[in-house]
């Protein structure tokens, strides 16, 4: 069955993360406690955002949809992974594993955008205070979510629709543990150099403009920090950016580690790893470093927490 020459075929078979039996059991223990830690996490802070008057600013706006974003990203790999952990044979249908696809460009793209926007938020916060309603205006953060989920969902049906409208032959086996447009390339009938031109352009665009905004956006925040005569706004301006800073670095460092390694080191195991943390680890971090570095969604929590349990006494 791996060497299939069929123009559809009916399965794709997914290497996974391990071959050997032994691991897993526990694999399968281990990513079902960080999927359901990461559904948990996230579907609070979205409740919360809503549910709470005094969360209802641009910068929790931007947090509920970064929680939907990490939930779907997770959603659209974690529960096919946790089957093929107990199953005897690691495979995904053909339309399943382009449904895979798209959900997985739509929302991991969306990351590097509303990370960038996050960032922007922090930066008009601190360096323009008294235009801040103005500027990050309930309609105009609309705007900026609207933008960037247009621009990914593009971006994912135009990936999608060219893989998958192109015959396959030959193997059926792809060297990965989810649906990914790189591993999906060399087992196209036809030549993929213009996919896969267009994956390394906009890949490149995605990382290195998102990147950018940020870098901006905190070399002038940094800038205006060490302006200010008061050390308690400095510290409450240290604070405020703690949370995304963290956010940040982890998701970009994750990306930058896959993206600059030697060509003579590079291989599919190490993307593995690196796309097991940005797509099933950082989705579970982001609701705790925003919870346990945030006094505003602890307090959030214990209104909401009391307001519910005086509607039931």
């Amino acid at each position: 069955m791996g060497q299939q020459n069929l123009t559809v075929p009916p399965v794709f078979i997914l290497r996974g993360l391990t071959r050997l039996p032994e691991l897993q059991l526990p694999f399968f223990g281990f990513f079902l406690c960080i999927y359901g830690i990461t559904a948990v996490g996230n579907l609070g802070m979205i409740v919360l955002t809503k549910l709470d008057s005094r969360l209802h600013t641009p910068m929790y706006f931007f947090i509920r949809h970064l929680a939907f974003i990490d939930l779907g990203n997770s959603t659209a790999i974690c529960p096919n992974m946790l089957v093929n952990f107990v199953v005897d044979q690691n495979t995904i249908s053909y339309h399943a594993c382009a449904t895979q696809l798209g959900f997985f460009l739509t929302f991991i793209i969306s990351e590097f955008f509303i990370l960038s926007a996050m960032a922007y938020d922090r930066y008009v916060a601190i360096c323009h205070p008294l235009l801040y309603n103005v500027v990050m205006s309930p309609r105009r953060c609309h705007v900026l979510v609207a933008a960037l989920y247009l621009y990914s969902t593009f971006l994912a049906l135009m990936f999608t629709t060219k893989i998958f409208t192109l015959d396959f032959c030959g193997s059926n086996v792809i060297s990965h543990f989810y649906c990914d447009d790189v591993p999906l390339l060399p087992m196209l009938c036809s030549s993929a150099q213009e996919i896969q031109l267009l994956i390394i352009f906009f890949s490149a665009f995605n990382l290195i403009s998102s990147l950018l905004v940020v870098l901006l956006s905190y070399v002038l925040i940094l800038l205006a920090i060490c302006r200010m005569r008061s050390a308690e706004g400095r510290e409450k301006a240290f604070s405020t950016c703690a949370s995304h800073l963290t956010v940040v670095v982890v998701f970009y460092g994750s990306l930058l580690f896959m993206y600059v390694q030697p060509e003579s080191t590079h291989s599919f195991e190490t993307d593995k790893i690196a796309s097991v943390f940005y797509t099933l680890v950082i989705p579970m971090l982001n609701p705790l470093i925003y919870s346990f570095r945030n006094k505003e969604v602890k307090n959030a929590f214990h209104r909401v927490f009391k307001n519910q349990c005086k509607l039931y006494v």
